[in-house]
């Protein structure tokens, strides 16, 4: 399937992805550029429900980014705000993977699975 990068003829490395499961157990997972986070985490049986479909209105995708990563992420959108907000176990460092698009620059991006809600 392309995505935004190899339709413009670009073609990127894979992107290393370190993501910690509800179980506290490590796995390291490679993303395409242009794919979203919660596409890699769902694809690859993370816990990730992604019930919307990465449509930013429920929050099945709900990650906590590592906070050396934090900062290096584009800041949350109000939409994706307004869905963290309903969250019971949110934390400063809360996003919703479906809004995590990958880039090159997110290379040794780690992540933990939030709890189901």
């Amino acid at each position: 399937m392309a995505n935004q990068f190899t339709a413009l003829g670009i073609h990127a490395t894979m992107v290393n992805i370190v993501v910690t499961d509800r179980d506290g157990a490590e796995h390291q997972l490679k993303a395409a550029p242009g794919s979203t986070l919660m596409e890699v985490l769902r694809d690859q049986d993370m816990g990730v429900a992604a019930l919307c479909g990465g449509m930013c209105s429920c929050a099945t995708c709900h990650v906590y980014v590592d906070g050396a990563w934090a900062a290096k992420l584009p800041a949350a959108q109000s939409d994706e705000t307004a869905v963290l907000d309903e969250v019971p176990d949110r934390k400063a460092s809360s996003r919703l993977s479906c809004q995590i698009v990958m880039t090159p620059a997110y290379d040794g991006l780690k992540v933990t699975v939030a709890p189901e809600d």
